[in-house]
């Protein structure tokens, strides 16, 4: 059987790291072995459930470079691939395990389930539903709706006593004691199915071979697999990915450090770092290499060679890894950072929307002249915001350490002069020409005024070279600067 594996999302939320790991390895499993890959709409959530989401959801994996080869939006054979559009199949499925026995209608109420809960509690014994409607004579079934109780509906399991083994393809056989497992409910009294049942409808009526979740979908799969017996069908191979943890080594979360990968691309980085980064979030090719290819991954992936232990998303390492694909973007394909960083600049409200020509010609400028100081896209503006700007926010330790003296104010207006009176033709060789000659005249050295003039320019101590940024400021910005920070 061809290999096919999904990504079932559900649409209350944009997608965060976590289901970006999720996309990008069950996309990897079924390109290594030539199967396909499906995207599911699990929109059941009805209170939180978007379209406006579902659309982001979509919008975000294909930012990642990524496709898919059915969905709601492409189609395929075993559609529809929203959840809410699928409810008569989970009904008709639903309706068959009544027949037979294997499901039963619950009549109790929230209040008597929580009443149940607290009891447990209260015994510190854990909750297991107590079956009162199991058994549930016509006459007690009648009563109830007589009074207006709509029934939920519950699959009959709590007589089991053999365990439940998950054969896990990364974690390996994980058994589950018989009383792990109470009668779950898998259609609500309103009619509309809980995530385990449907999940288990749509799997099997979509031929997906693999499912490749996260760690916390294990305690789900129990409850899965014995619906699939009820059903009488024959479950997929599963492989659960380990936690995910914050670079505090706690679970990852907003609080911790999780973030949206529209976040990451809203910052700058390269869609290949964040698929090279989610790679080796417990799996590692080759033990002494980080950096891959998208080709690469897709020839070598082994799902049996993910790790167990907890992965954890290290921001300091993407970006690290992101540095890395960027320095290749800039010899290879530099005009990728330049739309990368004009759209940072245009979020940031300092180049118009939509840019002109001289606009991102101007950019790329900038771009060049940052150079390997871009490790994101975002750092066009820790580093090089001047150059947007009219106006020079200086740091005050930067102007007290090189702005304070009254002989480095005099310096920078001679400077500012000598740039004035420099002929056409403005570029670094004349910038540099400027600072050295204004030394020699002086008899100061070249930092005397190199060390000011940046300061002076950019408000900082540190960025790209003096010269190439000055030619890149322009004469007339370089000369309204230089005797702004001498005044």
């Amino acid at each position: 059987m061809s290999v096919r594996t999904r990504y079932a999302g559900s649409p209350t939320g944009y997608l965060h790291i976590g289901g970006a790991w999720m996309v990008f390895f069950n996309w990897l499993f079924a390109r290594h072995h030539g199967g396909a890959f499906v995207l599911r709409v699990e929109d059941t959530d009805r209170t939180r459930s978007t379209e406006t989401y579902e659309r982001a959801i979509l919008e975000d994996i294909r930012w990642l470079g990524l496709d898919w080869d059915e969905g709601p939006d492409v189609g395929g054979p075993y559609g529809p691939y929203r959840q809410s559009e699928r409810l008569a199949l989970y009904r008709r499925y639903a309706q068959a395990l009544l027949d037979r026995g294997a499901a039963y209608p619950c009549y109790c109420t929230p209040e008597e389930l929580a009443a149940e809960r607290e009891r447990a509690r209260a015994q510190g014994v854990p909750y297991r539903y107590s079956g009162r409607c199991r058994d549930l004579a016509p006459e007690g079934r009648a009563a109830f709706e007589a009074a207006g109780r709509r029934p939920a509906l519950r699959l009959r399991v709590a007589d089991r006593t053999h365990p439940i083994v998950v054969h896990d393809l990364i974690r390996g056989a994980v058994s589950f004691p018989p009383e792990h497992l109470d009668d779950p409910i898998i259609v609500r009294s309103d009619g509309w199915p809980l995530y385990n049942f449907a999940n288990v409808v749509d799997d099997h009526l979509m031929a997906i071979t693999h499912t490749i979740r996260g760690a916390q979908h294990l305690s789900n799969a129990p409850k899965q697999l014995v619906m699939y017996e009820a059903l009488g069908w024959t479950p997929p191979a599963m492989a659960h990915l380990p936690e995910i943890l914050g670079p505090d080594r706690k679970k990852l979360s907003k609080r911790t450090g999780a973030v949206a990968v529209r976040e990451l691309a809203a910052q700058g980085y390269l869609p290949e770092a964040v698929l090279n980064f989610l790679a080796l979030m417990g799996w590692h090719p080759e033990a002494d290499r980080e950096v891959y290819g998208l080709e690469e991954l897709v020839r070598t992936f082994d799902i049996a060679a993910v790790g167990r232990s907890p992965a954890v998303f290290d921001p300091a390492k993407l970006t690290w890894l992101n540095g890395v694909h960027m320095r290749r973007a800039l010899a290879d394909h530099p005009e990728r950072v330049v739309d990368i960083c004009l759209r940072v600049l245009q979020d940031a409200g300092l180049v118009p929307r939509p840019a002109s020509a001289a606009d991102r010609a101007y950019v790329a400028r900038v771009v060049e002249v940052l150079g390997d100081r871009l490790k994101v896209g975002a750092d066009v503006l820790a580093y090089g915001d001047f150059f947007f700007t009219d106006t020079v926010r200086v740091d005050p330790q930067a102007a007290a350490q090189h702005l304070a003296r009254p002989e480095t104010r005099e310096l920078l207006r001679a400077l500012a002069d000598r740039v004035a009176a420099q002929g056409d033709g403005w570029d670094r060789a004349k910038a540099e020409e400027a600072v050295r000659g204004l030394a020699a005249e002086r008899g100061v050295s070249s930092r005397a005024i190199i060390h000011p003039a940046r300061v002076a320019l950019t408000g900082k101590t540190v960025g790209p070279g003096l010269f190439e940024l000055m030619e890149v400021l322009g004469r007339e910005r370089v000369v309204q600067r230089l005797r702004a920070a001498a005044a």
